[in-house]
């Protein structure tokens, strides 16, 4: 029942069928927010939806158009807890769930729905575990975009879900088209990466550098770090930085990475804080997770739980983090506990010593 809601509700926001009123100043947002969102001004949208929502102005339809904002931002978990809000399912308890899958349907009909709609909407309901519907939606999108790097996203997302084999089939899919471009012997290099076959990743990786492909070294990088071959590794990430002068930060993050594997925990930092000043979200995401683990490496407990209440506080969808950080506490606490004991431990001790001393002190004294 549930799964059928989230169907509904996302063939309708990505239908655009939102509906308006009146309501002055809230009115204009709202119709604004619509504008925004089918011109793809996302930002814009994001912002009017929340508006509106603040207001409590058209709460469902609301809600839906942040949701979808969300959804094809990448943004899935915010998509979901918007598309499933209590509001829109105030909105839903009204329908007829017949009615709403005939809905479904006209608006398939009505609407044309490209690959990355098709892929946005399976890996909400990959996420909502609607196992197929998610399968339905990922080879509606393959097969709308045949190529190598839809085939790796689609695996991407059901290796989030630990649903590796699922996805396999599409790197299997996507090889047996020919590679006529520098960018498809990378994608190539990257789904024979996915698939451990490192042999062939390099064979297709090098060929892609060869013909101009800055992105390759980048992947070279990480399969030598997946054999374990840091001197490689750097040397093909190093290689990264120098080629992309706009955007180095997926190499530093490669060179922490050494850094930590070989033991260099403050030139890893070094590494993080350089790639920190040209980072993305998602590249910031990976250094500073990074640099969490670097300062539990150094024993650093105290700045590692500095460091992950900061990254939780940004990241609040990432579970890893949200567990480490137990740990972290955990272990700043023990710590804690630890100190004061052998504190108390040490003063009884002094304090049993100077009595003893004291006792010496008069004893002394009586014999004269």
């Amino acid at each position: 029942m549930r799964n059928k809601k989230i169907i509904w509700m996302l063939a309708a926001g990505l239908g655009m069928t939102l509906l308006t009123g009146c309501g002055g100043e809230n009115k204009k947002t709202y119709e604004q927010a619509n504008t925004d969102l089918e011109q793809g001004n996302y930002d814009y949208a994001l912002n009017e939806y929340q508006a509106c929502i603040s207001a409590g102005y058209k709460l469902s339809q609301s809600y839906r158009g942040s949701g979808i904002v969300k959804l094809r931002t990448g943004d899935y978990q915010g998509a979901i807890d918007d598309l499933t809000s209590d509001q829109t399912y105030e909105a839903l308890e009204a329908e007829l769930y017949d009615q709403a899958m005939a809905d479904c349907q006209t608006l398939a009909e009505d609407y044309s729905l490209n690959a990355n709609d098709y892929y946005l909407t399976g890996c909400v309901a990959l996420a909502m575990d609607s196992y197929d519907e998610a399968s339905s939606n990922f080879s509606e999108a393959y097969g709308s975009d045949s190529t190598y790097e839809m085939a790796i996203q689609i695996y991407e997302a059901y290796l989030t879900q630990d649903m590796e084999a699922d996805g396999t089939r599409y790197l299997e899919a996507a090889l047996k088209t020919e590679a006529k471009t520098a960018d498809d012997y990378c994608e190539r290099g990257k789904v024979y990466y996915y698939m451990q076959d490192y042999d062939n990743a390099r064979t297709e990786l090098t060929t892609a550098s060869e013909k101009g492909s800055t992105e390759a070294a980048l992947i070279l990088g990480m399969v030598y770090m997946a054999q374990g071959d840091t001197a490689n590794a750097r040397s093909f990430y190093q290689q990264y930085i120098d080629a992309d002068g706009e955007d180095p930060a997926k190499g530093y993050n490669g060179l922490a990475l050494c850094d930590i594997a070989d033991g260099d925990y403050d030139s890893a930092l070094q590494n993080i804080s350089q790639g920190l000043g040209d980072a993305t979200s998602d590249e910031m995401r990976d250094l500073l997770f990074n640099e969490i683990v670097v300062y539990e490496k150094k024993l650093d407990f105290s700045t590692a739980l500095s460091k992950a209440q900061e990254y939780v506080q940004t990241f609040k969808d990432d579970e890893a983090a949200a567990k480490e950080l137990t740990f972290l506490q955990s272990r700043v606490g023990n710590q804690a506990a630890a100190t004061d004991t052998s504190e108390a431990d040490t003063s009884g001790e002094s304090t049993s010593e100077e009595a003893a001393d004291t006792g010496v002190d008069e004893s002394s004294e009586e014999s004269y």
